[in-house]
């Protein structure tokens, strides 16, 4: 391994469970990155076939981005396997990597085999992706479970939380307080730091605005644009094949 380019190398791996909205997180994070460094995103979500960072592929490389993406991501194929050039991306010249992992077993198992190569990396952080609105984590112990589940598959430890609680189009500044207090008691109860708490730039804005807050627990705010395609109905409308005349 070229141990110039592993030193130099910024790289992001985001865990999350499905509708955490961890693919939005990691589109936002390449497209600030890549106004400065050479950015690479690596798609490897083999658990969701929908709504995936690969979606908008051909944006991300307008605004320079590079991307490596499941073998028959974007093609309706539900069958998808990982592509081998994601070892690439330990040893080549990208300046920031980020990983959009899949978030549950297979996920982390897909993540896991590249442990070796993680472990070269000087700068590496892992960031578990929390969606208190979602069912399966919307509780203090749904995420502790999570996380060591999640570990013990990828054998990666998470070196940091991202409170990205939110209800799409129906999220309030009261969605990410409510998430706030989740967040906090599971960063308290596994002593993992809150590296960013997310929201929309307005929602995001008056949630600081909260006299209430511990600092601590907020990390950097990261206001976000959403990109992806957020209900079905639109999904549908804009991939389905045009009818016939």
């Amino acid at each position: 391994m070229n141990n110039e380019f592993a030193m130099n190398k910024h790289t992001i791996v985001l865990i999350g469970h499905y509708g955490s909205g961890k693919s939005e997180l990691a589109i936002n994070l390449a497209l600030e990155s890549a106004k400065t460094n050479s950015t690479i995103l690596v798609d490897i979500d083999i658990v969701n076939p929908y709504f995936r960072s690969s979606d908008i592929e051909n944006e991300l490389k307008e605004q320079g981005i590079d991307m490596i993406k499941p073998n028959f991501a974007g093609t309706g194929v539900e069958s998808l396997s990982l592509p081998a050039d994601i070892y690439s991306v330990f040893i080549d010249s990208h300046e920031t990597v980020i990983f959009d992992v899949g978030g549950d077993m297979t996920g982390a198992i897909a993540l896991g085999q590249y442990k070796r190569y993680f472990d070269m990396l000087d700068n590496l952080e892992v960031l578990f992706v929390i969606n208190t609105k979602r069912l399966s984590t919307s509780t203090v112990e749904d995420n502790i479970s999570f996380i060591q589940r999640i570990e013990a598959a990828s054998r990666l430890k998470i070196t940091g939380l991202v409170n990205n609680t939110n209800l799409s189009n129906e999220t309030t500044v009261y969605t990410l307080l409510e998430g706030f207090d989740v967040v906090k008691a599971v960063s308290q109860e596994v002593n993992i730091p809150i590296v960013y708490t997310v929201g929309e730039p307005k929602i995001l804005n008056d949630f600081l605005q909260n006299d209430s807050l511990e600092q601590n627990f907020v990390g950097t705010p990261y206001p976000i644009n959403r990109y992806m395609e957020r209900d079905w109905d639109r999904f549908l409308e804009k991939h389905q094949r045009p009818k016939e005349k």
